[in-house]
């Protein structure tokens, strides 16, 4: 286990080292210099050069990327262009909103799907299947804004249930914050739903027909006792793959969800820090996302390895 973890920590390290190299060269060469746009279309060339040297952005390229690197290390991010914040308050502040968000459609679009997936394998060809796989395709192709849309004029213009959007605060409780998540939890969570409801289907259908699960029928164990204690473990492994990248997504995809309901999150700074030319902010949320689904795909790993011991002994 110790050389599969060390293996998977080497592949880790290098990716984020990468993505790191990648993130920095992209807001490199765009056009447009930050000082510039900040000080206004009618600034001095003085004032600009002036900004320029106190934003550290008159340095070359290699320096500035040994900085930023060193201080991610330090945990420090710098300081917003826009906002004169310190960059980690402003990240720590909308991952407050962001990650909770995420978490709370992750765990819907799993129960959701987990159900619905066993279901209809359950009933291969039959009415249930047929009935599943028909609105996991509605799921699929329904946009989750406009979704959004739809869930704000049901529950919360009629129904007056929920608002319709913005975010009160942890500060206001845990049920009130959960309360107000719940809309934009729900509107994320049906299109993962529907597609992952589909993969594990397909999953669970496939390892049916191995033939442990015909020895296991043979035997005399019921078929529910099948499909639970011998199917899904073996059926896991894709599923977890995309539940793995469906996570990562709802990490890192937020910002339309977040601009329909008005909500302070990290794919709205990234919005915002882009039209305010804040690359630092930027650079430091895109950086931090891609460290997120690097660290979430090296869990989806090691979960390969718990479930099915194979997947470590064939990496050895």
């Amino acid at each position: 286990m110790s050389v599969f973890l060390f293996k998977r920590l080497i592949t880790l390290i290098a990716t984020l080292a990468g993505a790191s190299i990648v993130v920095f060269l992209v807001l490199e060469i765009l056009p447009g210099n930050a000082a510039q746009i900040l000080m206004g279309p009618d600034a001095s060339p003085e004032a600009v050069q002036a900004l320029a040297v106190k934003l550290g952005i008159d340095q070359p390229p290699l320096q500035r990327y040994w900085h930023w690197i060193t201080g991610m290390m330090h945990g420090d991010l710098g300081i917003s262009y826009a906002y004169s914040t310190p960059v980690s308050e402003l990240v720590v502040e909308r991952l407050a909103l962001t990650v909770p968000l995420a978490l709370m459609a992750m765990t819907l679009t799993t129960v959701i799907a987990l159900a619905a997936g066993l279901y209809a394998a359950s009933r291969h060809n039959k009415l249930g299947d047929v009935g599943v796989m028909g609105l996991s395709q509605i799921g699929i192709a329904i946009p989750n804004f406009w979704f959004a849309i739809l869930l704000i004029l049901l529950f919360s213009v009629h129904l007056k249930w929920f608002s319709a959007g913005g975010f009160s605060g942890w500060d206001e409780g845990i049920l009130q914050g959960i309360k107000s998540l719940m809309l934009p939890a729900i509107s994320l969570a049906v299109v993962q739903a529907a597609i992952l409801a589909r993969i594990t289907r397909s999953s669970v259908l496939e390892v049916m027909r191995e033939d442990f699960v015909r020895t296991a029928r043979a035997k005399g164990v019921s078929r529910r006792g099948t499909l639970w204690g011998h199917v899904l473990r073996n059926a896991m492994i894709p599923v977890i793959t995309i539940m793995g990248l469906q996570f990562a997504e709802l990490l890192a995809g937020t910002i339309v969800v977040e601009s329909v309901f008005y909500l302070p999150g990290l794919g709205r700074l990234i919005f915002q820090s882009i039209s305010n030319r804040d690359l630092i902010v930027v650079r430091n949320c895109v950086m931090l996302l891609a460290a997120m689904v690097v660290i979430v795909n090296f869990v989806v790993d090691v979960l390969y390895a718990v479930i099915d011991p194979r997947v470590k002994a064939s990496d050895i």
